[in-house]
């Protein structure tokens, strides 16, 4: 059982980054390197395990997420754009914009469905004022949910049937009943509520056997969930606010973690003095593929 097996993992530092707010970790299976943002420093970075190796685009803006797409581009959410990264030149490309209800608001995690299509959600300083998006290889951009406040991890099940989302500061993940072929979503429930603890469920993965791992924000760990939102186990971090997790390697069985230091003070930042940093989790179950957008 995977639940037994939790007292066995453990979190190795593979990349001193030290970056404000790491986030959006995306495995390329192709290049074996590993694509990730640090939002509040506008840079996306490359990160090559094999050699240790990390290179990073100045993009100008709040870059939060991003998606393979075909050729030498990655798909990237920033501010109210969304815009390709040319990953020969560095060249941003703005595709299209969308006007949001309130000042303060920015695209927030994001990820492709496997059909192709691109999800992104937004943050807003108001509660209730954030949404989720739905960006179609055509261009088309459809609201998919409303009344967040964080729109945050995101995923779908290991058989396509579930999408889940998460909304931070409600605490909760969500799931909902996903139609593949026409992209819509219903019958929202709570797959897994945190509400008595004094964490943020932040960005989320999904593994072959449809678990749930979630970054937990001021939890110093990654939760692992069951389909039917069974706690299975916790791998702690020596940080204490981990924001995503992706499975990457050459058998998707390495949990790739991104960190922040962002808004800790300096007795925490001196308690977890690796905040920032990337992290690895050597697992016995491996991740699923990751969706390129256009398919």
């Amino acid at each position: 059982m995977l639940s037994q097996a939790f007292e066995t993992l453990s979190a190795q530092n593979v990349l001193v980054a030290r970056a404000r707010l790491g986030e959006g970790p995306l495995w390329d299976g192709d290049r074996q390197v590993l694509y990730w943002v640090d939002i509040y420093n506008h840079r996306v970075h490359v990160f090559e395990p094999a050699s240790g190796a990390d290179c990073h685009w100045e993009v100008g803006d709040l870059g939060s997420a991003l998606s393979l797409m075909a050729g030498e581009r990655l798909l990237m959410a920033m501010g109210n754009r969304l815009s390709t990264l040319n990953l020969t030149t560095g060249t941003v490309d703005t595709l299209a914009t969308v006007d949001f209800p309130g000042p303060g608001t920015r695209f927030n995690d994001g990820k492709t469905d496997p059909q192709g299509r691109f999800w992104i959600g937004t943050i807003s300083p108001e509660r209730g004022q954030a949404a989720l998006y739905r960006y179609d290889p055509n261009g088309t951009i459809h609201t998919m949910e409303t009344g967040l406040t964080i729109s945050n991890g995101l995923g779908w099940s290991a058989d396509g049937a579930t999408f889940y989302l998460t909304d931070s500061p409600e605490r909760k993940i969500y799931a909902y009943a996903f139609d593949g072929a026409t992209g819509e979503i219903r019958d929202r429930r709570i797959a897994i509520d945190l509400g008595d603890e004094p964490v943020e469920p932040d960005g989320l993965t999904i593994d072959q056997d449809g678990n749930i791992w979630t970054a937990l924000w001021d939890g110093w760990c990654v939760a692992c969930f069951s389909p039917s939102g069974e706690a299975l186990g916790r791998v702690q971090l020596p940080v204490q606010r981990p924001t995503c997790p992706t499975f990457g390697g050459p058998e998707r069985k390495t949990l790739y973690v991104t960190t922040a230091s962002v808004g800790l003070s300096q007795q925490e930042i001196q308690k977890g003095f690796y905040a920032g940093d990337v992290f690895a989790i050597e697992t016995l179950v491996a991740g699923l593929a990751t969706n390129r957008f256009g398919g």
